[in-house]
């Protein structure tokens, strides 16, 4: 089942959503779980596929700081 990351707008709060992809398809109704807010932002997280010989990560990301819209 995939994980779906989010942070709050209001707080920062960072929080992990599991739901199958048929539920996201749907719509999560994602609320802060430390302050209450619906104004939450998914987070795409970089993420390393197969292996590498030499331990090189070649994920990709927005880097540290997060804000919508980061990745392009």
């Amino acid at each position: 089942m995939p994980i779906y990351e989010y942070i709050c707008i209001e707080c920062g709060e960072k929080m992990e959503i599991w739901a199958t992809i048929a539920e996201k398809e749907k719509g999560l109704n994602v609320t802060c779980q430390k302050c209450g807010s619906k104004k939450v932002a998914q987070v795409f997280s970089s993420f390393l596929i197969g292996g590498s010989s030499s331990g090189k990560d070649i994920s990709s990301g927005c880097g540290p700081q997060f804000r919508p819209g980061c990745c392009g």
